[in-house]
Formats: structure tokens, C-alpha cells, sequence
């Protein structure tokens, strides 16, 4: 019996196109105005996950950046400073200023700040209140620039609207980029300055190879929605590209 045989088609190779395992930043930004049903101005958030190993001390990936639009939160600012610079601090708009006093009324549950900035010199009455202020995300750090004594700066920036990441256990970074009242060209200038932030947080050790591995947008109470790699790394020529001009 004559065995039978079937021509086979190729297919000619097409260019990548933003919905191969997600959507471009537009299209996302699009997909969670369509969605929101929230009475309230959403928060736009991201999720990213770095190609890191958090367990490693080398490939922590923790900072602060200053976004070109702000968050759209108002921010409280708590300084542990003393003399001269609580002085300055005051003057430069912080909403709370002490010392041991400040430390006695976190002990008493007083968190109604968003950031907390100190001077080198008071970090013993920062120690008091690790323990409260570590698990809120709140403790001064140096990487954050929030261990400083340009107190006026810190104060500034923090006041501007700062975009505050640090990896978790899986890699993965979440960071507020803005609202939903924010258009859509503020939300992408944010999650620029972001994205280019955590390429200069590269860990030296971390793994070669991709170190973006995904990233979803989402608001405060819509689900996620996947964005393409391509469109949401910096290294890669398609960043933040419409793939009408891919």
C-alpha cells in the first residue's frame, strides 16, 4: 500500500507583538480604567519580578525613587532630630518632630505618618521602636535616604512623592506609580523613572540573563493585568513602545 504523504505549510515569521504573554502599558492602563468601580481615586500599582534571590544578603534590592508626577498621596513625614536640625526639619514641613518623646508615643501605637526620617545621632531612639516601625515599612534606612543630615532634602522628597520598593522573598516589588485620576502619559513617566531605578538596583551578583521576569498593573481593588517584557524592561528597544510603532 502506497503511503500516503502531506505537504506541510510554513509560516512566514512575524514580528513580536505586545500580546504574546501580555499587553503593552497602554493597552494595560486601558484594561483598569475600564475595570475600576471603586467610589475612590484607585492607586495605580505595579508588581514586578526581578530575576533575584532575596535569601542571598548580595541580591537584596531595596531604594527609594522620586517620581516626576508624585503618587497623588498626601505624605506625613515623622523626624527623629534634635537641636538645629529638628529646627530645620520643622521649617522644611515635617508634620511631626521629636525625640524620646516621639519614640514614647509610637510605643503607644502613634503611626499616623507615612515616612520616618532621622538624623545619624538618634538612632539610639529610633532603636526603641525598630520593632514597630520594621513591619510597617517605616524604619529609616540609608538606601532609602531617609538616615540623613540633609533633613530638608529628605523632607522635600519625601513630600514630592517617592515610589519605595524592596524586594520580597520571591523577588517581586510592589510600588504605587500613581492614581487613576493621573493621565495616562503621568503614569508612564512614573513607571519609567521606576523601571530605570531598579535597573540601577541591579544586584552585581545577582543571576545573568533576564532580570526583569514579569511585570502586572494593577488598582487598588481591580485585578492584575500582565504587560508584556518586552514593553515594560528597560533594556529591551520596546520599552514603553505602542505596538503600532513595534
Amino acid at each position: 500500500m502506497a503511503r500516503r504523504t502531506f505537504a506541510t505549510k510554513t509560516r512566514p515569521v512575524q514580528k513580536k507583538k505586545a500580546s504574546e504573554g501580555g499587553v503593552d502599558v497602554h493597552t494595560a492602563l486601558k484594561k483598569l480604567r475600564e475595570s475600576a468601580r471603586a467610589k475612590f481615586d484607585e492607586s495605580v500599582e505595579i508588581a514586578v519580578h526581578l530575576n533575584v534571590d532575596t535569601r542571598k544578603s548580595d541580591q537584596n534590592v531595596r531604594g527609594a525613587v522620586e517620581l516626576p508626577h508624585g503618587t497623588g498621596k498626601a505624605v506625613k513625614v515623622a523626624v527623629f532630630a534634635k537641636d538645629a536640625k529638628a529646627e530645620e526639619a520643622v521649617a522644611a514641613g515635617a508634620d511631626y518632630v521629636g525625640g524620646a518623646d516621639l519614640a514614647d508615643r509610637i510605643k503607644d501605637g502613634f503611626l499616623d505618618f507615612n515616612r520616618c526620617i532621622a538624623t545619624p545621632d538618634m538612632m539610639g531612639q529610633v532603636a526603641q521602636v525598630a520593632r514597630i516601625l520594621g513591619p510597617k515599612g517605616l524604619m529609616p534606612n540609608p538606601k532609602l535616604g531617609t538616615i540623613t543630615t540633609n533633613v530638608e532634602a529628605a523632607i522635600a522628597s519625601a513630600k514630592r512623592g517617592q515610589a519605595v520598593y524592596r524586594a520580597e522573598r520571591n523577588g517581586i516589588i510592589h510600588a504605587s506609580i500613581g492614581k487613576l485620576s493621573f493621565t495616562d502619559q503621568q503614569l508612564i513617566d512614573n513607571l519609567k523613572a521606576l523601571q530605570l531605578a531598579l535597573l540601577d538596583a541591579r544586584p552585581k551578583s545577582a543571576p545573568k540573563g533576564v532580570y526583569f521576569k514579569a511585570a502586572h498593573l494593577s488598582t487598588t481593588m481591580g485585578p492584575g493585568v500582565l504587560v508584556d517584557n518586552d514593553r515594560i524592561n528597560p533594556q529591551s528597544k520596546y520599552f514603553l513602545m505602542q505596538p503600532s510603532v513595534a
